[in-house]
C-alpha cells in the first residue's frame, strides 16, 4: 500500500463517519449521501496525488461530494423538484473551506437525534446508529445483538425508508421534545463511546477518534441539556478514558486494571469526571449513568489496585441493579463480589447468571468464569472457559491475551 493510500485510509478511518453526517444534513437522504462519500474518497485518491493532501480534508471531502452530487443532478434529463431544489440550495465553493466548521461540528449530534427518533422502534435506533454514526458493520451489529446480519440489514433498511417517507426532519429537537428522547440519545452516544474504548474488531483494542467523538457531543448534550444523567454519562465517559494509556503496554497488548501502571492515568479527566458524579449525585435525581460513573470514580481513587474500595463497589452495583438490572451489569458485579469476598462466591454468581440463559454468546463472561477457575486451580475448567471466550471475540488484543492465558494454564 503507498503512502498516499495510507493517508487516504486513515481519513476515512477517521473522519467519514463526520463526513456522512455532513451530507445526510446537505443531501437529505442516507443512501444518496453514502454514496456521494465513497465518490468523494475515490476522487481524492487520484487528485491528492498531484495536488497533495488539502490542509481541511474533512471540508475537501465535503465540498467535493456535494459538487459530485450537483454534476450529476443537472446530467438528468429530468430530475424531480425534490433534487432540483436541493441543488439550487448547495452552491458549493471549489475549495476545501467550504464546509462551515460551526455546523459541520454540530452535525452528528444531528444524526443520533435523527437515528433516535422515537418513530423508530428502539432496535432499530440502536442499529441504524451503530451502522451510520459509529460505522460498525452490519456483521458486527448483528454479533452484538446476537442475531443475524440479513435481519440488522433488514432493520437498518427499514429505519431509512421510516426516515425518508415520513421526512423525519434532519435537526435537534425543540426544548419541549428533548427530555422524551434524551434516554435513548445518551444510550446512543454511549454505543459510539464503547466502541471507541474497546472496538469490537480491528487491529488495536482502542479507537480514541470515536472516544473523543462521543465526549465531545457529551459536553455538547451538557450545554443543550444540563441534566444529572447527562452529567453522569459525560463523567462515565471522562474517567474511562482517563485510563487510556495504561490500558496496552509498548507493544499494544492488552493490561487488565489490576495491572495497570496509575501514573500514566489522566488525572484532569479524573479530577473533571469526578466533579459530574458529585453534581450529578447531590441532584438527587440520578439514573444508571450517574451510578456508573461512580463506581469508576472509586476505582480511580485508588491509588493502587490493593487499596480498590470493594466493599462500597459492590454496594453501588447493588444499586444499579434496582434501576438497570441488565445481565452485564451483574456480570460486574458478580466480579466485584469476588474481589470483595472470595473466588468462589464470584464464579458461583457467574454461573447463576450463565445458568440463566444469559451471556451465554458474551466473550468477558467466560473470560471472568475462566480468571476465576484459573485461581482456584480448576485448570480444566479454566482452559475450557477460555477457549470458548476466544470463540466469540474477533478484538485481536482480546484474543491474544486471552490466548496467552490459556498458554500460560499448567498441565491438568
Amino acid at each position: 500500500m503507498d503512502e498516499l493510500r495510507a493517508r487516504v485510509d486513515e481519513i476515512y478511518r477517521n473522519d467519514s463517519r463526520r463526513v456522512l453526517a455532513t451530507l445526510i444534513r446537505l443531501l437529505g437522504d442516507f443512501d444518496l449521501a453514502e454514496e456521494a462519500m465513497h465518490e468523494a474518497f475515490a476522487i481524492a485518491l487520484d487528485r491528492w496525488r498531484t495536488e497533495g493532501v488539502p490542509h481541511n480534508p474533512t471540508a475537501w471531502l465535503i465540498s467535493a461530494a456535494r459538487f459530485k452530487y450537483i454534476d450529476a443532478a443537472r446530467r438528468q434529463a429530468r430530475f424531480d423538484a425534490a433534487t432540483s431544489r436541493v441543488a439550487e440550495q448547495l452552491h458549493p465553493e471549489p475549495d476545501d473551506k467550504q464546509a462551515d466548521a460551526h455546523e459541520v461540528l454540530d452535525d452528528r449530534l444531528r444524526l443520533i437525534f435523527t437515528c433516535c427518533h422515537p418513530a423508530l422502534s428502539s432496535e432499530a435506533q440502536l442499529a441504524l446508529t451503530l451502522r451510520e454514526v459509529c460505522g460498525l458493520t452490519t456483521e458486527a451489529i448483528a454479533h452484538a445483538f446476537l442475531t443475524r446480519p440479513s435481519t440488522i440489514a433488514q432493520r437498518i433498511v427499514r429505519a431509512k425508508g421510516k426516515i425518508r417517507d415520513a421526512r423525519i426532519p434532519y435537526q435537534l429537537p425543540g426544548l419541549a421534545e428533548l427530555p422524551s428522547r434524551l434516554d435513548t440519545v445518551l444510550h446512543a452516544v454511549y454505543l459510539l463511546f464503547n466502541e471507541g474504548y474497546l472496538a469490537s474488531a480491528g487491529p488495536t483494542l482502542t479507537r480514541c477518534d470515536l472516544s473523543a467523538e462521543a465526549i465531545r457531543l457529551g459536553r455538547l448534550l451538557s450545554d443543550l441539556m444540563p441534566e444529572p444523567e447527562v452529567w453522569g454519562l459525560l463523567a462515565l465517559m471522562l474517567l474511562h478514558e482517563s485510563r487510556r494509556a495504561a490500558r496496552t503496554d509498548a507493544v499494544g497488548a492488552l493490561v487488565l486494571l489490576e495491572a495497570q501502571d496509575r501514573a500514566l492515568w489522566n488525572q484532569s479527566m479524573i479530577a473533571e469526571g469526578a466533579a459530574f458524579v458529585q453534581r450529578a449525585l447531590r441532584s438527587r435525581r440520578f439514573g444508571p449513568f450517574t451510578l456508573q460513573a461512580a463506581i469508576a470514580a472509586v476505582h480511580a481513587e485508588a491509588t493502587d489496585a490493593s487499596r480498590t474500595d470493594w466493599r462500597q463497589i459492590v454496594g453501588l452495583y447493588d444499586v444499579l441493579l434496582r434501576a438497570d438490572d441488565s445481565p452485564v451489569i451483574a456480570l460486574n458485579r458478580a466480579v466485584a463480589i469476588a474481589m470483595r469476598d472470595t473466588p468462589q462466591a464470584g464464579l458461583d454468581a457467574i454461573d447463576a447468571i450463565l445458568a440463566s440463559g444469559h451471556l451465554g454468546d458474551y466473550h468477558l463472561a467466560h473470560a471472568a468464569r475462566a480468571d476465576l477457575c484459573r485461581r482456584l486451580g480448576r485448570v480444566g475448567e479454566a482452559r475450557a472457559a477460555y477457549s470458548r471466550a476466544l470463540s466469540h471475540t474477533e478484538q485481536r488484543a482480546e484474543r491474544e491475551f486471552l490466548a496467552g492465558r490459556l498458554d500460560a494454564l499448567p498441565d491438568d
